[in-house]
């Protein structure tokens, strides 16, 4: 049977097969400590399941318009706006069935086959996936550390533009760095999408989950709305991980192609989780604020023991549920090098705890000499960060 050429240019969400690695040693009797997967073990708030449980019981089990239902899509309108600064309208909100599609969807609205776009790496791999399966160039742009943590190499960036660059892609608040923009480079970045004329797809799923200052967008910029696409999704803020609810919120000749596009993969995204969706939104905002809380608790216990282990350096982030320590020193010591798969593995199977490397996040560039793996905490509770890292501390003692 003949399997389409494209099916070879896509990728995969390899924190995935990082989780299948762990549940086979977890199978095998050890107890395994889970980084490896942005997933939450958090619930999602009880006035937004309650809210989904009085839908279904109200009949909204059927189809719904391919653009989300019309109180949602201007609730969602209102909440970017007013965290925003921006004039959006429910017409420029498509609501999708989780923040992901809005990569593929945006990518084949704004680029063509040949033509490139620009995303960050280390990065989502979705980005580079769905840019090379849609037949695009995908150009991965670097990012460099100081004291303060990780920020992007923008004269680097601006060196890749050619004339057949068309999109740009950026992650603010980012996975898996935990990086966010600086002012300046929000205002460097706007300068060079709109001297360039590129479309921006700008990936804020971890807009709300920060613990420290404000969130400010891009597309709050004079300009940017007009180029800009918002991936939105309820995964983080509501721990609605496996509901699968986002939303694409942008210009409206972008937007009205983006809901072409779900009558064709989808029709709708679920009824009466969008009902769910609105409650989370309108209703009551304590459980967004507690599930802030438990993440902090969690990122300060984290960071304190990564830090206090020899041969790692961890940045402490202000935003997002992931870590990223550099580990060369770490590495070289335990005669691995290069080599993160089996640095990965030999850490798992001497102390339980499971996570994922750079090499996780994309190809890694040619001039990279450090070297880093990726924890998330959004799937494992105090006790276990404790525990986990206290035997990693002692596997980098030794």
């Amino acid at each position: 049977m003949h399997i389409a050429d494209r099916i070879s240019r896509l990728g995969t969400e390899t924190a995935f097969a990082v989780a299948a690695r762990a549940a086979t040693h977890k199978a095998a009797g050890h107890e395994i400590f889970p980084f490896h997967l942005g997933d939450m073990n958090i619930p999602t708030p009880a006035n937004v399941m309650d809210a989904a449980c009085r839908a279904m019981h109200a009949g909204k089990t059927g189809y719904c318009p391919s653009p989300g239902i019309p109180e949602l899509r201007d609730a969602l309108a209102l909440d970017v706006n007013a965290a925003r600064g921006t004039s959006y309208t429910m017409e420029n909100v498509a609501v999708q069935p989780g923040g992901k599609p809005v990569i593929g969807k945006f990518i084949m609205t704004c680029m063509n086959p040949g033509e490139e776009v620009l995303y960050p790496n280390p990065g989502y791999p979705i980005y580079e996936s769905q840019i090379e399966y849609h037949g695009g160039i995908a150009v991965p742009y670097r990012y460099v550390r100081d004291e303060s943590g990780f920020h992007i190499d923008l004269d680097y960036l601006e060196s890749l533009i050619t004339p057949r660059t068309r999109a740009l892609i950026v992650n603010d608040l980012q996975n898996p760095l935990g990086a966010q923009c600086s002012a300046d480079e929000r205002e460097r970045l706007a300068e060079i999408a709109m001297r360039h004329d590129l479309a921006v797809l700008l990936d804020e799923a971890y807009f709300d989950i920060r613990y420290g200052g404000k969130s400010v967008s891009l597309a709050s910029i004079p300009g940017m709305a007009e180029r800009t696409v918002i991936l939105y999704t309820f995964s983080k803020k509501f721990a609605m991980t496996g509901w699968r609810l986002g939303a694409a919120i942008g210009p409206r000749a972008i937007i009205d192609v983006v809901a072409k596009l779900n009558v064709n993969d989808e029709s709708c995204s679920n009824h009466f989780v969008q009902h769910a969706a609105l409650e989370g939104l309108t209703g009551d905002q304590s459980g967004p604020r507690d599930i802030l809380a438990a993440l902090k608790e969690r990122r300060d216990t984290a960071v304190e023991l990564l830090n206090s282990m020899p041969g790692v350096d961890c940045p402490c982030p202000e935003a997002t549920f992931y870590l990223f320590p550099e580990v060369t020193d770490l590495m070289a010591r335990k005669g691995f090098d290069a080599d993160y798969a089996a640095f990965a593995e030999d850490i798992l199977v001497k102390t339980g705890v499971s996570l994922c490397t750079r090499l996780h996040f994309g190809r890694p560039l040619p001039d990279e000499k450090r070297r880093f793996v990726r924890l998330a905490y959004s799937g494992i509770d105090v006790a276990e960060i404790r525990t986990g890292l206290l035997a990693l501390k002692s596997y980098a003692s030794r």
